[in-house]
């Protein structure tokens, strides 16, 4: 259902119910079925929500409004919106960065984390460098091309045409215009870098060991430098584990965070 946050409408999706909420974010301009079937899965004894988050999906707004501060305020208007109290908060990609500096800015508000295959907000990790973006002194290339060499990418294992299929109409959903919006605020205009040791929640850090677009020792270091982490690196996933692996996602949650 489309919910008002922060005067924009925000596409929005609920699954099941339980005494514990797993909020989900995507990245780039990925929309809340990258959590589909981990989703699915959980909600069998969780509420399990997720958003398209600004100019991806269905949430369709003005594109000077698709900003990576933008995208932080509307983690807790969603959960105002939706009457979440508290929750576990999980991204992935460069969702990770928007959900990291969502937390502690609003730590009462969350009781776990949940990062896949994305990094904190810093310099060092480059965050515009998940997603695809021309050369400013070249013609933009067509955005088709692009979704269909990043998804490529993304998803290295052999077998999965169907959900590289899957996978480019989620992006070609979202429509050039938004996506590159994306990219260009991502590196012009990022979120500023934060400490990782203020995070006092627990916290699992998933990685696919194919991943080539974000590094797996970035995985490592993002768990080595949050207090209470655990590091689970997924064999042979590439970089959207969620799709391609989602019973080894949920299973981790479930060691980690309990049924």
């Amino acid at each position: 259902m489309f919910v008002e946050v922060n005067g924009l409408l925000l596409n929005t999706v609920s699954f099941g119910s339980g005494s514990r909420t797993l909020l989900a974010h995507g990245g780039w301009v990925a929309s809340w079925e990258l959590w589909q079937q981990p989703m699915e899965l959980l909600s069998d004894q969780w509420r399990c929500v997720s958003y398209d988050h600004r100019g991806a999906g269905l949430s369709v707004v003005p594109i000077e409004q698709i900003t990576l501060q933008g995208c932080v305020d509307d983690v807790v208007g969603v959960m105002d919106a939706l009457h979440i109290e508290r929750c576990i908060v999980a991204a992935e990609s460069l969702g990770a960065p928007i959900v990291i500096s969502a937390l502690l800015r609003h730590p009462e508000r969350f009781e776990g984390l949940v990062i896949v295959d994305g990094v904190p907000p810093s310099t060092k990790a480059k965050q515009a460098g998940e997603a695809p973006q021309p050369e400013a002194s070249k013609e933009r290339p067509d955005y088709d091309t692009i979704v269909a060499a990043f998804v490529d990418r993304c998803i290295p294992e052999p077998e999965s045409e169907h959900l590289r299929r899957w996978g480019r109409e989620i992006l070609m959903r979202a429509g050039g215009e938004a996506a590159f919006r994306m990219t260009a605020t991502a590196t012009t205009d990022p979120l500023p870098p934060v400490d990782l040791s203020r995070i006092s929640v627990p916290t699992l850090v998933m990685h696919g060991s194919a991943d080539v677009i974000v590094p797996p020792e970035l995985g490592r270091q993002v768990a080595h430098e949050i207090p209470d982490a655990q590091f689970l690196l997924i064999e042979g996933a590439g970089h959207v584990p969620t799709i391609t692996r989602p019973l080894e996602v949920v299973e981790a949650i479930r060691a980690r965070f309990g049924r």
